[in-house]
């Protein structure tokens, strides 16, 4: 199977960052070969044609993606990371050009770009997947269907969260020596190379924080309930960060309805302080807690001391040996109650599942699985437009001061 990049560019695109931890990602799946690279900027193709070529992948690197559409004609399938504004277009043409594509999240700044996306793959009956690469990582899926599903640890769950926080750092730079030039920018919509490198900042080229971190996290919320969220209602603000147009923080809260009753949903991203490090998705109920991550370190289970016995749960291998008593507030270890309306110390709790791999390549392989042998997509991009949809709607509840309302048709494309 021969697999080729189309074009990346801006942070962590083109054939940087986020370029080179998908090629690394794929390289370590059997059988695939890369054919092309694609980007505007020289700096970060050529590294990226080395890099390959050092593995013995047979690749050339095109400035254009058209290009390297009509002139390999060969390739079974796409890998799109470029920045949000371009995904719609680009994966549209490589639809049509009877590419499968993996495309990064979130699909579209736009969701109306998201749209033409599922319907262009229903036109074709190409293959579209959305790069939420947690729906692929086994860790994730055993929490579901086994923790959740079927032995429902949790109880009922009445309530979730998630958060991914950064600590402050400077705008992305790049080396003087290799600047794109000015027309060449100006052709794909960047007025400079601060906008080119630092794209996810202005809202013309990405849906913001909430998009780039905050959209990962809620579509796992959004999984692990089953539905997607009624309203939504959000705070944010560009408070800390001179010459951004997105928001440097943002807190939102979400409300789903599910069969055993309402949960409500909170999600903080913010760009100015790490709070202590960590990014995870939290999900709590009357039994017990579950706090997952794609680090597993801050992966944990807390049962409740009325809850059912996990014993047999244990012996079948579902999770791991019970672990040190800790506080309501996690982390404190305490030998007695601060005050008599603390809940008791919980017993931590793990999952019996680990990924020894990339996190992005299971979900990778995922796809590549399915134009093989047609196994289904775990992120197909019906399934990814209800997440987009959800999360674009964040930045208009912002906007607005009130709660945005969802209408069930909205995440049906």
């Amino acid at each position: 199977m021969n697999l080729t990049r189309v074009p990346h560019c801006g942070d962590l695109a083109g054939c940087g960052e986020q370029g080179r931890v998908l090629i690394n990602a794929a390289m370590g799946i059997p059988g695939i070969r890369f054919r092309g690279v694609c980007e505007i900027w020289d700096y970060n193709r050529i590294y990226a044609e080395r890099l390959l070529k050092k593995f013995d992948h047979d690749v050339r690197g095109y400035a254009d993606y058209r290009e390297l559409l009509t002139t390999l004609p060969d390739i079974d399938a796409v890998i799109i990371a470029t920045p949000d504004f371009m995904h719609a277009e680009q994966t549209n043409a490589s639809l049509r050009a009877s590419r499968h594509v993996y495309c990064e999240k979130v699909m579209s700044n736009t969701a109306e770009g998201a749209r033409s996306m599922v319907k262009t793959a229903r036109e074709t009956q190409k293959l579209l997947q959305i790069g939420h690469q947690r729906r692929s990582n086994p860790r994730y899926l055993h929490a579901r269907a086994k923790l959740l599903n079927e032995a429902r640890l949790l109880g009922r769950i009445t309530h979730a969260s998630t958060q991914w926080n950064r600590s402050v750092s400077s705008d992305i730079g790049y080396p003087l020596s290799h600047v794109i030039p000015e027309k060449t920018l100006q052709a794909h919509g960047y007025a400079n190379m601060r906008e080119f490198r630092n794209w996810r900042w202005f809202k013309r080229f990405s849906g913001g924080p909430i998009c780039d971190l905050g959209g990962h996290q809620i579509d796992v919320i959004q999984w692990f309930l089953g539905s997607p969220p009624q309203w939504v209602f959000a705070a944010g603000g560009c408070d800390y960060y001179k010459g951004h147009e997105w928001y440097d923080h943002i807190d939102v809260i979400y409300e789903y309805a599910t069969s055993t009753g309402p949960v409500r949903a909170t999600s903080q991203v913010l760009t100015t302080t790490s709070a202590g490090g960590g990014y995870h998705e939290y999900l709590m109920g009357d039994e017990a807690a579950l706090k997952m991550s794609e680090n597993p370190k801050y992966t944990k289970l807390f049962r409740e001391a009325h809850a059912p016995d996990w014993d047999g749960w244990e012996k079948k291998g579902y999770i791991s040996q019970p672990g040190a008593v800790v506080a309501a507030a996690e982390g404190e270890e305490k030998s007695e109650a601060v005050d008599l309306r603390e809940t008791a110390g919980l017993v931590t709790w793990g999952l019996s599942v680990k990924l020894d791999a990339p996190i992005h390549q299971p979900h990778l392989a995922n796809f590549f699985q399915a134009i093989r042998s047609g196994v289904p997509l775990n992120c197909p991009a019906e399934t990814a437009f209800a997440t987009t949809v959800a999360v674009l709607k964040v930045n208009e509840a912002v906007a607005a001061q009130a709660v945005q309302r969802f209408a069930p048709a909205e995440f049906i494309a």
